[in-house]
């Protein structure tokens, strides 16, 4: 578990640390566009598109609302950041419960004696394992299957503006690309972090069935290794995160995404 806990911790700084790059240098990106095309005596605009009831080109005036909608900017991005840091923490929570009942499984025999309720605790054990990952499913299924449609389009928006960028010479052309690069990389990874976490709780699901076995059941009583054959049939249905109870979170359909954006991408740049 602590091993679990010390990813978990790793791969959410990643995730801010990405989410906060890409906010940074998606204004970066917008100050260096804007500032070719204000050598062409444009007036200056926001990062975020915005009407106010006034005049708010002057400075310190547009400082303070370009500030301000960083602010927010970055603020959004590290709640969505958070949001895939719990759900990929817990999927590594559960899969750390799950070995350990793969290693209670592999030491039953040794244990029976000293223990006589030991398959019964590891009944319960895999029941509140199985509760536990429905409970995950049922809060977060909703937002996958949102993330899941909104991660498509997004990609392939901003991988169609990255491919317009590098097939042109217009102005401002590195500003779009250090705007969308970053970008592109922390949606991908949204993306690949909903579809990790249903493939890893599915692939640790499946374990517990190997675990039980390759136990020393000809030790235990028949009693018990009935039980250790229920396990076994229980664990062939796998635990997984769903879209909206639509599909299964796998990495297959991290694939089909990426393959539809690209799909996308080539109409629309055929198109334009």
């Amino acid at each position: 578990m602590t091993s679990k806990a010390s990813l978990a911790h790793r791969c959410s700084n990643a995730m801010m640390t990405l989410n906060t790059l890409s906010v940074v240098f998606y204004f970066v990106g917008n100050y260096v566009s804007h500032r070719a095309a204000s050598a062409g005596g444009e007036p200056r605009e926001f990062p975020v598109q915005m009407q106010l009831p006034f005049n708010a080109t002057k400075s310190p005036i547009f400082e303070v609302i370009v500030l301000g909608s960083f602010l927010h900017v970055w603020e959004t991005a590290v709640v969505i950041a958070m949001l895939n840091s719990l759900i990929l923490s817990l999927v590594l929570h559960v899969s750390g419960q799950i070995d350990i009942m793969c290693q209670d499984l592999r030491e039953i025999s040794a244990t029976r004696k000293s223990h006589p309720s030991v398959t019964k605790s590891l009944i319960a054990r895999h029941q509140r394992i199985i509760s536990l990952s429905s409970n995950i499913d049922k809060f977060f299924s909703f937002v996958a299957m949102i993330q899941f449609l909104w991660n498509t389009l997004v990609i392939c928006t901003i991988g169609f503006m990255i491919v317009i960028s590098l097939g042109t010479d217009m102005d401002g052309k590195s500003g779009i690309l250090i705007q969308s690069i970053f970008p592109y990389l922390a949606v991908t990874l949204e993306a690949f972090v909903f579809c990790f976490a249903g493939e890893y709780l599915s692939t640790k699901s499946r374990s517990i069935g190997d675990a039980a076995y390759e136990t020393l059941w000809y030790d235990l009583s028949i009693k018990e290794y009935r039980i250790l054959l229920l396990v076994i049939v229980r664990s062939q249905k796998r635990l997984t995160i769903t879209a909206g109870n639509v599909m299964d979170l796998t990495l297959e359909g991290f694939t089909s995404v990426m393959k539809a954006s690209a799909s996308y991408v080539s109409v629309l740049h055929a198109m334009y």
